[in-house]
């Protein structure tokens, strides 16, 4: 937990996708997060939590459904969504808060 909230302290934006392994539209995020993880190289975070092996992380951030994203600054929560979108609308939407 508490390297979780080191990873999220920072003053740049860190994308939380937040997944299961059974879970197939999470799969289909992988590919999506690659390419807006190089669009941002030293620009953003994104980092990958498994609800299964993070159960009281899922608990704080209430995951209801995944893929859930979350994008932090500052322990701050600047956006939320449940399911996914493109790679250049999460690119768009992560550079809001650069």
């Amino acid at each position: 937990m508490q390297d979780f909230d080191t990873l999220i302290s920072t003053n740049r934006p860190v994308l939380v996708d937040f997944y299961a392994t059974w879970c197939d539209p999470c799969k289909w995020l992988i590919p999506i997060l690659a390419d807006v993880e190089k669009s941002l190289i030293n620009q953003a975070t994104i980092i990958k939590i498994d609800i299964e092996q993070n159960e009281n992380l899922k608990q704080i951030y209430q995951i209801q459904s995944v893929p859930t994203l979350i994008l932090f600054k500052n322990q701050t929560i600047l956006w939320r969504m449940n399911g996914f979108k493109t790679a250049p609308e999460l690119t768009q939407i992560i550079q809001q808060f650069l």
